[in-house]
């Protein structure tokens, strides 16, 4: 193993941090047998839809709660009148790109 990739390695198990899982035994096999499918290890196959998983919990978010001077200026925002903005002008009078000439 060359001293650049052990160096990665190395940097790597540093950033990263331990989940431990306690799954029935038809879950696991589920899992295994779906990163076997896909060609990774169970370990990235697990990870990966997790991720999946969770940035759609977080997308699907629908209340917001900001401190009262934070609500105060997202307010402002909101009730200020429209900036112009010359270039986004030009660009919304070219044709669409998804449309067939």
């Amino acid at each position: 193993m060359s001293t650049t990739l052990k160096a990665q390695r190395k940097a790597s198990q540093r950033d990263s941090t331990r989940i431990n899982l306690r799954v029935r035994r038809q879950t696991k096999a589920v899992l295994v047998e779906a990163a076997r499918l896909q060609q990774v290890k169970l370990t990235e196959f697990m990870i990966k839809a997790s991720e999946i998983a969770a940035e759609m919990a977080l997308a699907d978010r629908t209340r917001f709660v900001l401190p009262p001077e934070k609500w105060r200026q997202f307010n402002a925002a909101l009730d200020a009148e429209p900036q112009e903005i010359a270039s986004l002008r030009k660009l919304f009078k070219e044709p669409s790109v998804f449309r067939s000439r």
